[in-house]
């Protein structure tokens, strides 16, 4: 379900930076994070963002650093970032494509660079003081050279995430029209097939020795 006539422009092949590195990871905790983190961006997407904050994906206490828009945010615990995720899927704000992605993977934490999209409502946009021309209106936000940290504990299970927009003024908007919004909800249906249970983090490692 591509928009906008741009094939990268489907959610469904949001995480194909992803699948090319699994292709040639051999290390058996790297590939653990890497399912781990396919999940979480799915999942978070697809407005299922309860199933994150599951005990073996993240720590009870996340904390999130975001310096996106213009503006500086931290989300410190688990409420706290899940009341974020349910406006976003509430609001259907949860939907992301992104281009030229690169991923790289260490033992403790996952590291992206891309040019991110996400679809954001114009009231959002002007209360973070971006100007548009119909606040009721969606718009496809496109910033490029999004920096994304989200670093792990020893068991594989997120930290948090820090984010950066080092080149926000590059920012660009593309007015959407009503047939061209996805909402969460069907992000989640588009996504479901893809969405995997997570491996016991114990049986993998043994599995993988």
């Amino acid at each position: 379900m591509a928009i906008l006539g741009n094939p990268n422009l489907d959610v469904r092949r949001t995480n194909r930076a992803i699948d090319e590195l699994m292709e040639v990871t051999t290390n058996p905790r790297h590939r653990f994070m890497l399912e781990a983190y396919y999940r979480h961006r799915f999942l978070e997407i697809g407005g299922r963002y309860e199933e994150i904050f599951a005990p073996d994906m993240t720590v009870a206490s996340p904390l999130y650093h975001f310096e996106v828009g213009g503006n500086s945010a931290t989300l410190d615990g688990a409420e706290a970032v899940k009341g974020f995720y349910a406006a976003w899927a509430q609001t259907n704000q949860s939907i992301f494509y992104v281009e030229d992605e690169q991923i790289a993977v260490a033992d403790n934490f996952i590291a992206s660079v891309a040019t991110m999209y996400q679809q954001t409502h114009g009231k959002t946009l002007a209360g973070n003081g971006i100007a548009v021309d119909d606040e009721n209106a969606y718009y496809l936000m496109r910033v490029p050279g999004v920096q994304m940290f989200w670093p792990y504990d020893d068991q594989c299970r997120l930290i948090g995430e820090d984010v950066w927009e080092p080149r926000g003024a590059e920012r660009t908007l593309t007015k959407l029209t009503a047939s061209e919004v996805l909402t969460s909800e069907q992000a989640g249906k588009l996504l479901e097939p893809l969405i995997k249970p997570l491996r016991c983090f114990e049986e993998a490692m043994l599995q993988s020795a």
